[in-house]
């Protein structure tokens, strides 16, 4: 098999993981979100740091939380804790159909983040697409007379978290270990106020590890603690991929994420799909296929462009 068809694979693994997650958070429904989050945020750092002492590199953390760039490190981790809770709480109140809607937008929201904030400039193909994408949310908007808040939000913060990424010269795994590292103490200190009954329901202990809130088991607890395995194994997959796999057709793949979540709320959860959802969802394929032909199009020409004769120093 060769390296581009390996990271294809890894890309679709990743991608499956992350699209049949509401069913994990499903599971986790007598979890408030908060607390969902927080160990979400403590068992991901544990798992990286695991992951970064085995391969002798967590030095580049302290290396990059003692840097320059930890502001821009934590900023990403208040856009990543914000998307995160968001779709933990869309599919506990029932709203993974607009959560997926959120993970469908995402790359069109970015490019237009990117010409707006960064001087990125957007070609003929993606402007289209973001027209298509901006109809498909007011044609919502107007039929459920309410703005998808989450799909917009979702799409926005993990749109400048990419962005933001983008910038950083730290590897992808080394930057998020940084960034759940860096929300770890907040994370613990609201396990504990809610494991204690300072906060929670009712004054009383309600934390839900260790069966401390009645009608838990070792399941919650379990599943709890998975949600490390859950949020780091895809990012090492997708790491992978973006290194043997062509980012177009990384990009590509990756739509395989928000369409198992949109199976798993309307085929699983149940959720309504009103005709107004047929519409919007509709258009936004289209406007996907629009965006996924510019980002080959725009690929290829990288690939025809004569390549330098001096290389460009590498960053430190």
């Amino acid at each position: 098999m060769s390296e581009a068809s390996k990271g294809v694979l890894a890309m679709l693994a990743a991608a499956v993981i992350w699209g049949l997650s509401p069913i994990y958070y499903k599971a986790l429904e007598q979890v408030p979100p908060l607390e969902v989050l927080s160990h979400r945020t403590v068992w991901s750092a544990v798992f990286f740091a695991i992951i970064l002492a085995m391969k002798g590199r967590l030095n580049s953390v302290w290396s990059l939380i003692r840097s320059r760039d930890v502001r821009v490190v934590l900023i990403a981790a208040l856009m990543i804790s914000t998307n995160w809770f968001l779709f933990i709480l869309s599919v506990q109140i029932g709203l993974a159909t607009e959560a997926s809607l959120g993970y469908y937008i995402f790359p069109i929201v970015a490019v237009v983040i990117g010409m707006m904030f960064f001087g990125e400039k957007l070609d003929g193909l993606q402007a289209v697409a973001a027209v298509v994408a901006a109809v498909a949310v007011g044609l919502l908007t107007w039929g459920l007379q309410v703005p998808p808040w989450i799909a917009l939000t979702l799409a926005t913060t993990f749109g400048i978290y990419g962005l933001i990424k983008k910038r950083l010269t730290a590897d992808p795994i080394t930057s998020v270990t940084a960034e759940v590292i860096l929300l770890s103490p907040l994370a613990l200190l609201w396990i504990f106020l809610v494991q204690t009954g300072l906060a929670g329901e009712g004054g009383r202990p309600g934390g839900h590890f260790f069966g401390h809130n009645p009608g838990d088991g070792w399941e919650t607890t379990l599943l709890l603690m998975a949600s490390g395995i859950i949020t780091g194994g895809p990012l090492i997959l997708f790491a992978y991929a973006t290194q043997r796999a062509s980012m177009a057709t990384v990009g590509l793949v990756q739509f395989v994420n928000p369409t198992l979540q949109f199976l798993c709320a309307v085929v699983v959860f149940g959720e309504p799909f009103t005709i107004w959802h047929k519409w919007a969802f509709g258009l936004i394929w289209a406007s996907i296929i629009l965006y996924s032909i510019a980002s080959f199009r725009r690929e290829r020409a990288h690939h025809m462009t004569p390549e330098r004769t001096v290389a460009e120093p590498a960053p430190r």
